[in-house]
């Protein structure tokens, strides 16, 4: 799953973004495959399983890879979204995919929400909206031309993109006994040449002239690592949980990120970012509550005769 990484390195140098994201899913790949292996009786027991699943059930790894064809197109459109659209009307945009993420896990899921947690939906949506929009600065565009229509587009898209991927994902998890990190092997497996074509076309100049692991240093190491962690974490979020849960906990982390920008790197507080907390705070107990069910009255249906049988047993008694 892509993402991108925008630090900058101790020296000053910017490395480059799709290298990392390439690195990240190496990783998650070697990571995958030990606790695969080591989760069989033995080594060889291990590398058998790896063989039949990936390469012996080629269909099975296909199925798997959509998801991951899917991310590339959906980080396309969001690099096309980001070039059209000022920064707020992104950060608002693509929060649809929090509704969008429901919508697939109804319609392909079957799973049912009831119309507070729809209403708790959108209150995430709007408050996860406005926590960023607290941490976002207005930038000049200059003379570059935007196309306002072509940005809420791809944005949009994106985020129909993210929900279909996303709950795809959950439902290929949950729906066969394949262990979550042989899924995961799987995954990185269809990751890593998408991740290679995308560093080819827009990056190969700058790789070409300064090396694949340019600005690398221990730190950009550590993000690489906390990246594929992060992926792994957000698979097994996915398989005992799910994709809406995610997307709360999700929004819960933005919310206390920003919290730790305000007490140890200096960001000052704002309104915005109050009501925002609230909205995303208020939204997890809105959607965790279950309304009462109404009782339902047992009724005796009446006889051939048309009385009740009932109050004709007690009219005998």
């Amino acid at each position: 799953m892509y993402m991108q990484l925008n630090y900058r390195t101790q020296n000053g140098n910017m490395f480059i973004a799709s290298t990392a994201v390439l690195m990240a899913e190496v990783v998650k790949l070697i990571a995958s495959l030990y606790l695969s292996i080591r989760s069989e009786a033995s080594l060889p027991a291990g590398i058998m399983s790896v063989y039949v699943h990936v390469w012996k059930n080629k269909v099975d790894t296909l199925k798997v890879s959509l998801p991951a064809f899917i991310y590339l197109i959906q980080n396309n459109l969001l690099y096309v979204s980001a070039s059209n659209l000022d920064a707020a009307t992104y950060q608002v945009t693509y929060q649809l995919k929090i509704l969008t993420t429901a919508m697939f896990a109804v319609l392909m899921l079957g799973r049912s929400l009831h119309k507070l947690q729809w209403v708790a939906l959108v209150l995430l949506c709007i408050g996860v909206a406005l926590v960023q929009l607290a941490a976002t600065t207005v930038a000049v565009v200059g003379s570059v031309e935007q196309n306002k229509l072509l940005g809420v587009g791809a944005a949009i898209g994106a985020c129909f993109c993210s929900g279909f991927a996303g709950i795809y994902f959950e439902k290929i998890l949950k729906g066969s006994d394949v262990s979550i990190w042989m899924r995961n092997v799987q995954l990185s497996l269809a990751s890593m040449p998408l991740g290679l074509l995308t560093c080819l076309a827009t990056d190969w100049t700058e790789i070409k002239n300064k090396g694949f692991f340019f600005g690398y240093d221990a730190y950009v190491w550590y993000l690489v690592v906390l990246n594929a962690t992060g992926g792994l974490l957000v698979a097994m979020v996915v398989k005992y949980a799910d994709n809406i849960l995610k997307n709360f906990a999700t929004s819960l982390a933005i919310v206390l990120s920003m919290l730790v920008s305000i007490m140890f790197l200096g960001f000052s507080i704002n309104f915005q970012y109050i009501v925002g907390t609230v909205f995303v705070i208020g939204s997890i107990f809105l959607y965790s509550y279950q309304p009462p069910k109404k009782p339902t009255v047992a009724t005796i249906p009446p006889d051939d005769t048309g009385f009740n049988s009932g109050l004709k047993h007690l009219k005998r008694n």
